[in-house]
């Protein structure tokens, strides 16, 4: 427990240069508790991709990349011990988040090029009721990357007794088209 606490005081030095190097920024919110997302627009180099609804995702089509604000998460998950409680509270976090994301995409300068939203995750449960589709990582180098950056906020957020399981986490791809977000979370005002 003592360790995971040191690792998140160092992430939480860290991360401000992170947010800078990547380009993140936060989303717009009411006073109160910001949405768990950070994003930033990018270009999509996977394979093609066609989504429940129809849309189309091809390389080099602009999305809507999402990315966890994790040090907070995790500073949040710290207390709680049990696995269920945490996805639960990971789940609200994004649900209450969407709207915000919602008006981000309304907003944005190149609102009529964006074709969605796109995250990568270990995360496997109440992503379709949350609107997100799955879909594999098929580039074992990337999928590789991927599960080695993902992996300590995977160790720092399990319970000890998850992390004696057997089951090994795998990253995938998260998929919203914009037109299913503002299906789901409202065409923003």
């Amino acid at each position: 427990m003592r360790l995971r606490l040191y690792f998140i005081s160092l992430w939480s030095i860290i991360d401000p240069i992170y947010y800078y190097l990547t380009r993140l920024r936060y989303l717009d919110s009411p006073a109160g508790s910001p949405p768990i997302f950070r994003v930033r627009l990018t270009k999509y180099k996977g394979r093609n991709v066609v989504l429940s609804d129809g849309t189309q995702i091809q390389r080099n089509d602009i999305l809507v990349k999402i990315h966890l604000h994790n040090v907070r998460l995790l500073k949040e998950l710290s207390g709680i011990n049990n696995d269920v409680k945490k996805s639960l509270l990971i789940y609200q976090q994004v649900k209450e988040s969407m709207p915000y994301l919602t008006r981000y995409i309304e907003r944005h300068q190149r609102n009529s090029e964006i074709k969605g939203i796109i995250g990568i995750t270990f995360i496997n449960k109440g992503i379709k009721r949350l609107g997100f589709e799955q879909v594999d990582i098929i580039n074992p180098f990337y999928k590789w990357y991927k599960l080695i950056t993902l992996y300590p906020i995977h160790f720092l957020s399990s319970s000890q007794s998850f992390l004696k399981g057997n089951k090994k986490p795998c990253p995938s791809y998260l998929f919203m088209s914009k037109d299913g977000l503002f299906n789901k979370y409202g065409n923003p005002n």
